[in-house]
This record gives structure tokens, C-alpha cells and sequence, in this order.
């Protein structure tokens, strides 16, 4: 059994979902494991990672549009508005969605289905730099 660590930088533009897997999958067929698990962690309180549709930008849009509709951007609608109006939204938005995601490994490749990309979800509206803590376990 082996173990690898990688720490993965993605620059987002704002709000929106920023697709990372080739990043992931060039990593994972680095490390030579052919059978494991892969975890994905974001360490981050305003960001989250997800799997979802990779070819139609509609369902991106559509995602984007049904979360600002669920956890608007409202002036004096939340105590917790340190960093701006998006402060607070961005944290349940977080909460709503996953931190981390287990993926299984086979023949080398993480197992996605055939329209399943990974995705990094920015909640804020600046420019990020974020981190995805990889670690894939295996043989």
C-alpha cells in the first residue's frame, strides 16, 4: 500500500465553478497507483469542491443562478459581514455544498462518470487563490 500527497493551487475570478480535474488526473497518473481512493480536501471556508456536469455550460450557469437565489448577497441580512456582503453567503454556501470529496481509483484513473468533471466552487466575488489538498491511498 501506498500513499501520496499533493497540494493543488487554483486561481478562480470570482464567483463560479472553476473545473480542475485534468490538474488531478495528471497528478494521479504521476503517482502510478492503478487501484485506491483519492480525497480531495479544500481547507478553505468560503470555497467548496464538487462533481458535476462537464458539457453543458448551462447546468454551470444554472447551478450559479440557483445558489444566488437560495443564499443571496443582501446588505444587513447577516451579522457576519466582515470581508463585504459576500462574506457571510459565501460561508453557507460552503456549508450547503462538500469541503472534501472521496473518489475511487481504477486502472490508474479516477472514476468519473462520462459527463462528471471536478469542480472547485468560489463563493466569493474577488479573485482567489485556493488550495486542494490531495491524497490518494493505493496500490
Amino acid at each position: 500500500m501506498q500513499q501520496h500527497t499533493h497540494h493543488l493551487t487554483i486561481r478562480t475570478h470570482g464567483k463560479g465553478l472553476v473545473p480542475c480535474t485534468r490538474p488531478i488526473l495528471d497528478w494521479v497518473a504521476e503517482t502510478g497507483i492503478e487501484t485506491g481512493l483519492l480525497t480531495l480536501w479544500c481547507p478553505h471556508t468560503s470555497c467548496s469542491l464538487t462533481v458535476q456536469e462537464n458539457t453543458d455550460p448551462d447546468v454551470l450557469r444554472d447551478i450559479a443562478t440557483f445558489f444566488d437565489a437560495l443564499v443571496p448577497e443582501q446588505a444587513g441580512r447577516y451579522r457576519h459581514a466582515d470581508e463585504g456582503p459576500d462574506d457571510m453567503p459565501a460561508h453557507l454556501r460552503t456549508m450547503l455544498t462538500q469541503s472534501g470529496l472521496s473518489i475511487p481509483v481504477m486502472d490508474g484513473k479516477p472514476v468519473l462518470g462520462i459527463w462528471q468533471a471536478i469542480y472547485l466552487f468560489e463563493h466569493r466575488r474577488a479573485p482567489h487563490e485556493r488550495r486542494v489538498i490531495c491524497h490518494l491511498l493505493g496500490d
